[in-house]
């Protein structure tokens, strides 16, 4: 049994794994590379050829695991790709947003390449009819359901919280005569999460293949996420008569931010304010949360019986069409605006920081992390003049973050991860999908608990 990390080796985006037993091959995840230096182009270099590859299986929905499918199978894989339900409905709505976003830069691209005679066109990864292939091949497997792939390889999705549906891969291996296990976590998430799920304990494995985003890196306790929203929507707001900008991914983070504004409202913590949501893909996304309403925390469905839906409340409106998201700047009121995406590379946050970033009335609250090069993290830093939309502006609004919202586990979360394996049993940890610092903290402190640890190169393999 071999293994070879293609993606997320000592970087954080393009999660892509290749299992190999005895010649069946399996991938799992395989997302976009972000990484700078790359370009989006350069995602359909697969180190392998794609119809080789047998069955793929993929932990979440999100873009950097999910969302170089539509490539794989435009270039040759005939196989399944397996997941759990949930999944499986977010998955194709994001793909679909890749495409718009894919032929929104074509279009751009020809825009600026028109006064050019050499520049060169940004083609689309994908199209909508390599996203309707991929979805074809999709099976759905619920939690904790033992499927077989093959007559010696059984899969199990253990649910790791981080996101509606994300499920750790458990595999059960007959190899040639000797039993073997490995999982891979995909995103592990954090407890007490807003509307989702603890994660469940991962089974003793004899190889564990983990995220850590967060190693070295902890998240605030002294407060709670309630808290800091009465405290931001307060000052923004309410005191003062200015609005609240909170980019927030639409899969996902919108949807506990959105359950948090209603349990605050709701409850009377906080006078009315105005909320849009200007995401269609929120929208959309957050049917699929009330369609798996089931697989929702013992609090939201507490919430729901008590007091209703609890991604509906008066003054909530969801914003679906850009006519209706440019008239948001005319309103004057005080009010909150939810917008994707949450790195401000892309979506209608632009529009909404383009007319606020110089309002001194303004708060841009970031829930998330935003990677080096991306608007948001420039914003974060302290850049003083930013650019946006083809126009330097001066940042007169204020800027505040705040990680509660983060549905990734911290360092705590993913040592304990590993503790919870049979150290006897457990042979070795491959840390993937982190930036080398956060992969150097959390190896450093495995060690010292005498676990086996590897930072894996991209594309070295490994016996298992």
């Amino acid at each position: 049994m071999k293994l070879t990390i293609h993606g997320a080796a000592r970087q954080v985006t393009g999660s892509m794994h290749l299992l190999d037993v005895a010649g069946y091959k399996i991938l799992i995840d395989c997302g976009l590379d972000y990484e700078k230096d790359r370009s989006v182009q350069s995602n359909e270099n697969f180190p392998f050829k794609p119809k080789d590859i047998d069955v793929v299986i993929l932990t979440h929905a999100h873009i950097d695991h999910s969302g170089n499918l539509p490539t794989l199978v435009r270039l040759g894989f005939e196989g399944q790709i397996l997941c759990t339900p949930p999944t499986a409905d977010l998955t194709e709505m994001l793909l679909m947003d890749s495409v718009s976003i894919f032929l929104n830069k074509a279009q751009g691209s020809r825009k600026r390449g028109r006064g050019g005679k050499h520049h060169q066109i940004s083609q689309p990864l994908y199209l909508h009819k390599h996203v309707m292939d991929t979805m074809d091949r999709i099976v759905t497997i619920g939690f904790n359901r033992p499927f077989r792939l093959t007559g010696d390889i059984e899969l199990t999705f253990i649910p790791v919280g981080h996101l509606l549906g994300a499920g750790a891969a458990v595999l059960k291996i007959n190899d040639q005569g000797t039993e073997k296990s490995i999982a891979f976590t995909g995103d592990i998430g954090r407890k007490n999460y807003p509307v989702l799920n603890d994660p469940q304990t991962i089974p003793p494995v004899d190889y564990l293949v983990t995220e850590s985003t967060y190693g070295g890196r902890f998240h605030s306790t002294d407060k709670t996420v309630e808290q800091v929203l009465i405290e931001t929507v307060e000052k923004a707001c309410i005191k003062e008569p200015g609005r609240l900008i909170i980019p927030a991914f639409s899969i996902g983070r919108t949807q506990s931010l959105v359950y948090s504004l209603n349990k605050i409202f709701s409850s009377g913590l906080l006078p009315p304010v105005k909320v849009f949501v200007d995401s269609p893909l929120a929208a959309r996304s957050t049917q699929t949360f009330r369609k798996f309403h089931s697989l929702l925390n013992e609090e939201a469905h507490d919430f729901y019986n008590k007091k209703g839906d609890e991604f509906e409340f008066d003054n909530l409106t969801y914003i679906e069409n850009l006519k209706d998201s440019r008239q948001i700047s005319n309103y004057f009121e005080p009010c909150i605006i939810i917008s994707s995406a949450g790195m401000l590379e892309g979506g209608r946050i632009q529009d909404h920081l383009f007319y606020n970033i110089q309002n001194y009335y303004c708060t841009i609250l970031f829930i998330g992390y935003c990677a080096k090069g991306t608007l948001g993290h420039r914003l974060l830093r302290g850049d003083s003049i930013v650019h946006i939309k083809d126009r330097d502006l001066a940042v007169y609004a204020t800027i505040k973050q705040t990680d509660l919202f983060s549905a990734h586990g911290d360092h705590n979360d993913l040592m304990n991860v590993v503790k919870e394996q049979d150290k006897t049993k457990l042979k070795q940890v491959f840390l993937v999908h982190g930036d080398p610092q956060s992969m150097e903290a959390l190896a450093v402190a495995l060690e010292t608990e005498e676990y086996p640890v590897i930072i894996p190169e991209k594309g070295l393999s490994y016996e298992l």
